[in-house]
């Protein structure tokens, strides 16, 4: 497996080798491509990649970057806190980002 670094890191390996260029926003009910002024339900993307940092010392510090795909072929990331710090989301949204379902096996 990659290794990816810190998440500053990895989201720049993800932008510059891997064309991940995008910045997703989470909501409730979808995806949010501001900067085109695009939203994705959990039924138009994939997630490619998931990947897990935890602070060292604080354990609000901990972060999960994805790599997605929508079906309109835009590649970006996705940051979000996980365990308490997780984000509140509908049913079908954390279904489709769970660290072990909808994802292909590499």
């Amino acid at each position: 497996m990659k290794d990816y670094g810190t998440l500053s890191q990895a989201i720049n390996k993800l932008k510059l080798e891997e064309g991940y260029e995008h910045d997703f926003n989470l909501l409730d009910e979808h995806l949010e491509l501001k900067s085109e002024d695009e939203k994705f339900g959990a039924h138009e993307f994939d997630v490619d990649k998931v990947l897990r940092f935890e602070g060292m010392s604080n354990p609000d510090d901990n972060s999960i970057l994805y790599a997605i795909t929508t079906e309109s072929g835009r590649k970006g990331t996705l940051v979000d806190g996980y365990g308490i710090s997780s984000g509140q989301l509908s049913d079908k949204m954390t279904k489709k980002l769970d660290l072990k379902e909808n994802r292909p096996i590499k």
